[in-house]
């Protein structure tokens, strides 16, 4: 029992990293109705200014174009470098709301989250650019002498001030919106935003002070933990912020106790699964602590989901609409013929930027059913296409199905995980959903992708994925002497043609008429008769068995892949550009794969500006990440959508369609772009 004892007091440290981010996810939800998935980014942002100011006197400015830092002429003392980066991060925290969620006060839940998801990626590429992407040692900040509670149990002491930290400032918290005039006016605009202002508060107001005092306790956490643990870009939105998530669910956004108390058990609990690994011989070696998150979220969702609060608004927008496709051999097969022909002129580089702006598209499309289609918001898409590129691996390289066999069943291997993530979307929705997601996606990276027994060791290079061959034909990128082959951009766009035909039969036959009654409201589409459990469910398989193609499609050009290919971070940027280009429609997912990062749009741009190497890419993430802010906020319909409007524009206006024949409901009819 003792070492039990020692890793469950052990654990105290991660357990406050997590219940202090789970605080600041209450109150940016209290505040706003936001599930601010960026949470963990100010935390981060926040920590490397601090220790920069404390090592170099530098302080990082988080803009393209500006300089990058300001000299102040020497390493900064403790507490100077402690204001200015806990200014920074209330400063960010303040700016987030009022430039980018105040806008989006009454937009849907999918306009949020991917503003959500911009601000995480905008503000994580500038720490990847800023600071190089270094992994740093922080010296110690709080008192780390080993505290001893028994001859055989000492631990050390900085993990038990920082759970003591978390505990008062969720008693403070407590007090703070129990008592006072300014936490009962949040309550009050969180019930009911018109009885507030009726009241004499100003909502917005109310949102930017919460806002502000949840990014000062990520900045908080993120500067007093990272002596914990070496600090890197990620560490506080991969690995803390699922939990933290998972802590806020079970306070059900609302208490602050609860929501403390969770997070310091879910890091305790992890912390005991070390020596759970050593007693139990079938507990899982790989991915146990990090998959305990997940299955949290999905407990409290599963018996709270229908009881979760839902913020009293004004008023909310609909999603944009989606579009019926109106195919014909000039629109479909001419523009393919013509991506095929430049395959066989472009240089090398060309190439490779084109076939990754096909592969984009392709997994663009999967999000098009799911969330354009039915309106199911998933962060999990690299996940499916992972699973489908390590069963493709298994199934190809070590069973020798053959092409196009193996990246077929690879692909519906991916379908029965997505059908597994997508259980809970029977019960909850919108933000709750993308949650679940979320750390659905996280569990899949880390129980099967870093499991060497699925993906291979590091040294191997990762897992092989052999050239696909059908009928004799070598279709594979490289061959012996022959880099950039056509061929395997012959074969990605036959297969994003195929995708595209099937989403567009999908979207004009009765599936997809059902699917869009299902977005538009699960109740009236229930009383039409329609099932709305099958058709999510549906759904979610069709979209994880394109995602499923699409990855494989990335490991047939890479020729071995490993957990980095897949990561949580790509499903975010997926999301990103599906939603730039357009996430309802088929043509904004071919846009989206034009602007998608490294594809031929910014390849083109890399070539005008003579840039390359990771500051090309950092800059391209940061383009990404505020363009999909710049687009949820004032064009939720993406780049497709402008052109579409547009062109409605320039056309002369038409006269009324005739009334719809007797026994058909008008609104299931919908005109075409």
């Amino acid at each position: 029992m003792t070492d039990y004892a020692f890793y469950l007091l052990l654990g105290t440290g991660a357990g406050a990293v997590i219940a202090i981010l789970g605080l600041g996810l209450v109150l940016t939800y209290r505040g706003s109705g936001v599930v601010n998935f960026a949470h963990g980014a100010v935390a981060t942002w926040t920590a490397y200014v601090f220790v920069d100011l404390r090592l170099n006197g530098d302080y990082a400015l988080p803009f393209p174009g500006l300089p990058d830092r300001l000299h102040t002429g020497g390493a900064m003392a403790f507490v100077p470098a402690l204001v200015v980066a806990l200014a920074t991060s209330a400063g960010l925290g303040f700016l987030t709301y009022v430039l980018v969620f105040r806008p989006l006060r009454t937009a849907p839940a999918l306009a949020k989250v991917v503003a959500s998801v911009g601000v995480l990626i905008a503000i994580i590429a500038m720490v990847q650019e800023r600071f190089a992407a270094t992994t740093v040692s922080v010296a110690k900040i709080l008192p780390s002498e080993p505290v001893v509670f028994a001859r055989d149990l000492t631990v050390p002491r900085d993990g038990l001030w920082l759970g003591a930290i978390a505990v008062v400032l969720a008693v403070v918290l407590w007090a703070v919106y129990r008592f006072t005039r300014f936490g009962l006016a949040t309550r009050a605009a969180a019930e009911d935003e018109r009885g507030a202002i009726t009241l004499g508060f100003s909502p917005d107001a109310l949102a930017a002070v919460n806002w502000t005092v949840a990014a000062l306790l990520a900045g908080l956490i993120g500067i007093l933990a990272s002596p914990l643990t070496q600090l890197t870009p990620l560490l506080f939105t991969t690995l803390f912020l699922i939990p933290a998530l998972g802590a806020a669910l079970i306070g059900r956004f609302t208490s602050f106790g609860v929501t403390c108390a969770a997070g310091l058990a879910i890091g305790m609990i992890q912390s005991s699964f070390l020596q759970v690994q050593v007693d139990v011989t079938w507990w899982p070696q790989i991915g146990a602590r990090e998959g305990l998150p997940f299955i949290a979220i999905v407990i409290a969702l599963v018996i709270l989901g229908k009881r979760l609060p839902t913020r009293g608004s004004l008023e909310f927008a609909r999603l944009p609409r989606a579009p019926l496709p109106n195919p014909s051999v000039v629109k479909v097969i001419v523009p393919f013929l013509a991506i095929i022909g430049l395959f066989f002129v472009l240089p090398g580089g060309w190439r490779i930027a084109l076939l990754t702006s096909l592969i984009a598209a392709v997994l663009a499309l999967s999000l098009v059913v799911l969330t354009g289609f039915v309106g199911q918001i998933s962060l999990a898409q690299m996940a499916f296409a992972g699973v489908a590129g390590f069963a493709l691996s298994r199934f190809a390289s070590q069973w020798g199905i053959p092409f196009p066999i193996a990246p077929i069943l690879a692909a519906l291997v991916a379908t029965v995980f997505g059908v597994a993530v997508g259980l809970p979307a029977l019960r909850v929705r919108g933000i709750n959903l993308a949650i679940v997601t979320l750390a659905g996606g996280v569990a899949i990276q880390e129980f099967v992708f870093k499991n060497p027994d699925y993906t291979g060791s590091i040294s191997s290079g990762g897992a092989k994925i052999p050239n696909p061959e059908l009928f004799g034909i070598d279709f594979g990128l490289t061959a012996k002497h022959d880099l950039f082959r056509p061929a395997f951009g012959v074969l990605v766009v036959t297969v994003l043609l195929l995708v595209v035909l099937v989403v567009t039969n999908l979207r004009r036959g009765t599936l997809g008429r059902r699917m869009l009654a299902v977005r538009a409201n699960e109740r009236a589409a229930a009383a039409a008769g329609i099932n709305v459990a099958t058709t999510k469910l549906i759904a979610f398989a069709i979209s994880a068995f394109i995602a499923g193609i699409g990855g494989t499609l990335i490991g047939y050009r890479f020729g071995s892949i490993s957990d980095a290919s897949y990561g949580i971070f790509a499903s975010l940027t997926v999301l990103a550009f599906a939603y730039i280009g357009g996430i309802t429609s088929i043509g904004g997912a071919l846009l989206a794969g034009l602007v998608t990062g490294g594809g031929f749009f910014f390849f083109g741009l890399q070539q005008l500006m003579g840039q390359t190497g990771a500051s090309q890419g950092n800059l391209e993430l940061f383009i990404g990440g505020v363009a999909l802010i710049v687009t949820a906020i004032l064009n939720p319909e993406g780049l497709a959508g402008a052109l579409r409007n547009r062109r409605s524009r320039a056309k002369p206006p038409r006269e009324m369609p005739a009334p719809p024949a007797a026994g058909v409901p008008a609104s299931t009819l919908e005109p075409a772009p």
